[in-house]
């Protein structure tokens, strides 16, 4: 079994997959809709095996504080999780900074421009 998340997005889901792209140096495959041709009807990248959807809702969309995605990199991608945490932070909040904490050699939580909560984690 495989757990994937679907975040819904309000017509700004083209940006977000840019967004998701540069962050994780990844390439999104993407369907826009047929009736609202700016809109994304669904989209989907891959993190090492892991994959994330998105799509734009066709109701207003607020990002819950219940939701996180959290990823997790390896110490010989410490490069890649500070270009991580760095892109997705433009425009974003960073809640905690990338630091070492007790259960991580290096741990850091934002919430991106768009409200996701993203927990960018070295183990």
């Amino acid at each position: 079994m495989k757990i994937n998340p679907y975040l819904s997005f309000n017509g700004n889901c083209a940006e977000a997959v840019a967004l998701y792209e540069k962050a994780f140096n990844v390439k999104a495959e993407v369907a826009m809709c047929d009736q609202i041709k700016t809109n994304v009807a669904h989209a989907e990248f891959e993190i090492d095996g892991n994959v994330i959807m998105l799509f734009d809702s066709g109701e207003p969309v607020t990002a819950g504080d219940s939701v996180m995605i959290t990823i997790l990199f390896d110490e010989a991608e410490k490069a890649k999780a500070k270009k991580a945490f760095d892109t997705l932070a433009k425009g974003g909040e960073v809640i905690m900074p990338m630091e070492a904490t007790s259960w991580s050699k290096c741990f850091g939580l934002l919430s991106d421009k768009f409200g996701i909560k993203w927990n960018i984690c070295q183990i």
